[in-house]
């Protein structure tokens, strides 16, 4: 028995088995190892613990406060730079679609009619035809080009994470101005009302010839400058309100009614556990992202190394012509071809090589990126971390300094109805217990706000909520 080989097919079998036997050129990605510390270089103390973070998936519930739980999913849901995002992602799939699409063959077909007229004779000419090309990825070229768009792919999947991160913080951040700001407008109002009681006080004396115009005159002065204070917080106020409808995705004053009603600002818990530096690298979508970028780029280098060698095609086509569209397709009237092509760059001038040195620099730059991501977040950590532990001591001591300058007012006020001191004395103190007042209200929130940059620099909350639930299938799906 004799086994005969066409050369052409032949030849394709020997291309086939040597593209199955090459490895994709340039270099192969790995992971970057970033050395980070064991443990945070701020003391943890005053309820903050090295433990693992339970509740980091749903940080916000910490507060209590199902009014910000209910914004919180409105604005994963309506947010717009969220949306744009997931929008962005749908483009990068669609691109990493589109580079998987050059290892397949491609097949176009054609046809057309012409007329000829000559010697008053006018005839039809009918063609149809096939064509076929396969380019062989032989040294990898589209496979890396593939890894890089699945990287890119998985990139954009950790920047709408790290939007909805930055995102819950925003709103809760808005959310504690709300009502620190409430809080502030309380606490200016209980003193502008002891200040009419104390102006009316003085006038009374005055009546009575126990005072001068003098202490009518600080009375009034005093008072006015405390309501002086209360338009300034009104705007602040209702520039917050306005923040949270826009992270929502709302008009301007459409939160105002529902947020309207005062309510004390949210207090942290007890107990804060915020994991070890270790954690935040696996954790934190911004370095994850610059992870994939810098993978992405490493597959653009053997991209780029691919262009130095070889490139095999097979080509087939089919074709009919005829006269008669009845006739087209008779075996008389076909013709075909096939065989490979190849095609290598002999003088570029030094092009290719130039390329890979780009894309090799480019690959640095982002190593260099990603260390730097690294670094950022830690920084980011450990100066949430001394805010929220000084906070708390500026806290406290206000708080001792509020009751100490409420007694103050109440002995300054006994001394001058008795006529052992001037109004001086109650106008100072009235003055120090409302600076008081309103620094403990801002410290209260700025301790709340403090905890929410230690969630968001821990990266929690992106894995929690259905608003990504159905990307994040997608991009498994589409990655396996």
């Amino acid at each position: 028995m004799k086994i005969i080989f066409r050369q052409p097919l032949l030849g394709t079998a020997v291309i086939i088995l040597l593209m199955a036997g090459c490895a994709a050129v340039g270099p192969n990605y790995s992971k970057p190892v970033m050395p980070v510390p064991a443990g945070w270089h701020t003391k943890l103390q005053d309820g903050l613990n090295s433990g693992q973070p339970r509740r980091l998936a749903h940080w916000w519930t910490v507060f209590h406060d199902p009014l910000l739980s209910r914004l919180i999913k409105q604005a994963a849901a309506r947010n717009l730079n969220l949306k744009k995002a997931r929008i962005r992602l749908l483009e990068a799939r669609a691109r990493r679609t589109m580079s998987r699409s050059a290892i397949f063959p491609a097949l176009n077909t054609s046809g057309s009619i012409t007329k000829n007229r000559a010697n008053n004779r006018e005839t039809n000419l009918y063609n149809a035809g096939f064509d076929a090309g396969w380019e062989l990825d032989i040294f990898g070229g589209v496979r890396r080009s593939i890894e890089a768009a699945t990287a890119d792919l998985q990139a954009d999947q950790e920047d709408l994470r790290d939007i909805l991160v930055s995102l819950l913080a925003e709103v809760c951040q808005n959310y504690i101005d709300v009502r620190t700001y409430q809080v502030r407008l309380t606490v200016a109002a209980e003193n502008i009302k002891t200040q009419q009681k104390s102006l009316q006080l003085v006038r009374s004396r005055y009546e009575s010839g126990l005072v001068t115009n003098l202490d009518i005159q600080q009375a009034a002065y005093s008072l006015e400058n405390s309501r002086a204070q209360v338009p300034s917080l009104r705007t602040g106020l209702n520039e917050a309100m306005n923040r949270l409808a826009l992270l929502l995705g709302l008009p301007p004053g459409t939160l105002n009614k529902e947020l309207r009603p005062k309510e004390p600002i949210p207090l942290p818990p007890p107990r804060v556990a915020v994991g070890i530096p270790a954690n935040l690298i696996r954790r934190r979508p911004d370095i994850r992202r610059a992870e994939r970028r810098l993978a992405a780029q490493a597959a653009r280098v053997g991209v780029a190394a691919a262009a130095l060698y070889p490139t095999l095609k097979l080509n087939g086509s089919i074709g009919f012509e005829a006269l008669s569209l009845n006739h087209l397709f008779d075996t008389i009237n076909r013709s075909s071809s096939f065989g490979p092509a190849i095609s290598w760059p002999i003088f570029d001038a030094g092009r290719i090589r130039a390329n890979i040195k780009a894309q090799s620099a480019l690959r640095d730059q982002y190593f260099i990126q990603y260390e730097s991501t690294v670094l950022t977040a830690l920084n980011e950590v450990e100066n949430a971390l001394t805010a929220y532990t000084d906070e708390q001591i500026r806290a406290q001591h206000l708080k001792l300094s509020a009751a100490a300058a409420e007694k103050s007012l109440k002995l300054a006020a006994i001394r001058y109805t008795s006529g052992l001191t001037n109004f001086s004395a109650v106008l100072n103190a009235q003055e120090s217990l409302l600076a008081v007042q309103d620094q403990a209200a801002q410290s209260a929130g700025a301790l709340s706000v403090d905890l929410v940059r230690i969630y968001k620099a821990l990266g929690g909350g992106w894995t929690s909520l259905t608003a990504t639930r159905g990307t994040v299938a997608r991009h498994k799906e589409s990655t396996q």
